[in-house]
């Protein structure tokens, strides 16, 4: 998009207002995840056969017969961000400590044991094939697992992250051996690989990835080629209760996920980080082609309303040619992982291509 889109023209002039801020960086809104939304409940429980049924890219299917879990065979070390983890053969008895790693375990055909919520009392992710999840046992809030019920459930591995749980690694690996991503976003498809590694399933992570690819490469298509996906602005904003709006930058997820299709961006969100904040004065700075927009949490307490009830969002390309999206916020934010890659994708193409 250009510096000045013609569009802007057409608006009333402009009042002095300050430039846009980033964003918090991710470290310091993981502090925030507690207070994240959540989909539909799950429950769930955990072992699978040689046959592992999971997700590919968004759709449920046998993704290959590589061995039972269990602890026949040759214990593995793998190195992560906190060091060694000498892990079984192929576990079984998982506990995931992040949304990442829930998608990830469902992917890659395990049902884990047990799994944080994003919120006390709150359910797993709606997203996820429920009977993936018949059984699963809440064992806190990510940030804040409760580690005597993790003990409870007899472990055999523990997937996490250090921005979360770092400090309480020791602990945890006194109950099973524990590997930890460096952080979550834009490494999800590293973060896959290392799961997929802590879990023996690497044949089955390479197939979520081939999928994955295979969709993406199929949606650029179905918009054209690559020179028309990149010629069509597209971005992602949201609507934060109590908090400014967000545009969200490369150094994210769903950033991660425009920036494999090849889409264009609007110039001012088309660099590394995480995101900008803007007012309602500045919505002309959230021109683009194309806008997907989620809301988090209390609709009346974020600048949803006033935003898309002015003069300046409604002045917009995106809004006067009918190309503005509302999507779920909990898969598009919290989704990180194959499974949701491919339903953000599936939702792009019903959006982008009709």
């Amino acid at each position: 998009m250009p510096d000045t889109p013609a569009h802007r023209r057409s608006l009333p002039a402009p009042v002095r207002r300050a430039p846009a801020r980033l964003a918090p960086s991710r470290r310091g809104l993981f502090a925030l995840a507690a207070g994240l939304a959540a989909g539909a409940a799950l429950t769930a429980c955990g072992s699978d056969g040689s046959s592992t049924t999971g997700t590919v890219g968004g759709t449920t299917g046998t993704t290959g017969t590589t061995g039972t879990t269990g602890t026949t065979g040759t214990p593995r070390v793998v190195r992560h961000a906190r060091g060694e983890s000498t892990v079984p053969p192929r576990a079984g008895r998982v506990v995931v400590l992040d949304t990442d790693a829930l998608d990830s375990a469902v992917t890659l055909g395990l049902t884990p044991v047990g799994a944080t919520t994003v919120a006390a009392g709150a359910p797993f992710s709606a997203y996820l094939p429920a009977e993936r999840l018949t059984g699963v046992k809440a064992v806190g809030v990510i940030g804040s697992p409760q580690l005597e019920v993790i003990a409870g459930l007899h472990p055999d591995l523990i997937l996490g992250n250090q921005v979360r749980d770092d400090k309480r690694y020791d602990e945890l690996s006194k109950i099973a051996p524990t590997v930890l991503s460096r952080t979550t976003g834009p490494a999800w498809k590293e973060n896959v690989r290392l799961h997929a590694e802590a879990l023996g399933r690497q044949a089955e992570a390479a197939a979520a990835e081939q999928a994955y690819r295979a969709k993406a490469a199929e949606l650029v298509s179905a918009l054209g080629g690559p020179e028309k996906a990149a010629a069509l602005k597209v971005e992602m904003a949201r609507f934060l209760a109590g908090a400014p709006t967000r545009l969200y930058l490369n150094d994210t997820f769903v950033g991660s996920i425009l920036t494999d299709l090849g889409l264009g961006r609007p110039a001012n969100q088309n660099k590394s980080g995480f995101a900008l904040e803007i007012s309602p004065e500045q919505v002309d700075q959230a021109a683009a082609d194309v806008i997907f927009y989620s809301v988090y949490g209390d609709p009346a307490k974020s600048d949803h309303a006033r935003i898309v009830g002015g003069t300046l969002w409604n002045g917009l390309d995106a809004v006067r040619n009918g190309r503005v999206h509302q999507v779920d916020d909990n898969l598009w934010m919290l989704g990180i992982g194959y499974t949701g890659a491919g339903l953000i994708l599936d939702r792009m193409r019903r959006d982008l291509v009709g």
